[in-house]
């Protein structure tokens, strides 16, 4: 059965390699952890590799969480990416220290963002100002669904991020302003709509570099 069920996990048919990560986790069998780990690194279906993460996230997490973190070095950002994914569903804080800033500013966006995500879970409670400051880095980074992420990583860190959200307002960059005051919106009121809008933040400051001209 597990040699049936590793072909399926590379089958050419996206149906069959659901069904096969679908399969690992509903019947989690350690001895599959390296091969669901290595599927991660490769798989292009989004739906596959969340599966593919569920799976993972069904065996003793004393056996994947290391694996994980070694995941973290790999010079394929897939690799960061579902790793850290799977660490953000894992919640195992033994994982914190190996969150760097690299990871957290990582050139590839979707590591960038899964850091995020991972961080603002397992993060130390008196770290959580000093992630903060790390985020606050990233404010205008990315398109609107980047800047929502971020911002929700600020909703998750509460009250020990406001003073950084706070700092980011003032910012000579209209952009960092910008988001960081909608990031201030949201977590006053965490069921509001997301209202940062770049194209109005570079028109306003437009407007504002024009009557300077005057």
């Amino acid at each position: 059965m597990t040699a049936q069920l590793i072909r399926a996990l590379a089958d050419e048919s996206a149906s069959v390699r659901l069904q096969a990560a679908m399969a690992a986790g509903t019947d989690p069998d350690s001895a599959l952890l390296d091969v669901l780990i290595d599927r991660c690194r490769v798989e292009p279906d989004f739906y596959v590799r969340d599966m593919l993460t569920w799976a993972i996230t069904r065996l003793p997490a004393a056996g994947t969480v290391p694996v994980l973190i070694n995941e973290l070095d790999s010079p394929i950002a897939q690799a960061r990416s579902q790793s850290l994914h799977s660490l953000s569903k894992i919640g195992d804080h033994a994982a914190w220290p190996y969150i760097t800033r690299d990871l957290l500013t990582d050139a590839e966006v979707e590591v960038a963002r899964a850091a995020w995500r991972a961080a603002v879970i397992v993060v130390p409670v008196d770290e959580r100002t000093g992630l903060a400051a790390i985020l606050a880095t990233q404010f205008g980074r990315g398109d609107t669904d980047v800047h929502r992420s971020l911002s929700r990583a600020f909703v998750e860190l509460g009250s020990a991020a406001a003073p950084v959200v706070q700092a980011a307002r003032r910012s000579s960059d209209p952009i960092v302003r910008g988001h960081a005051a909608a990031t201030e919106q949201l977590m006053n009121d965490p069921e509001s709509a997301f209202g940062f809008d770049v194209d109005a933040a570079k028109r306003v400051a437009a407007l504002g570099a024009a009557a300077d001209d005057m």
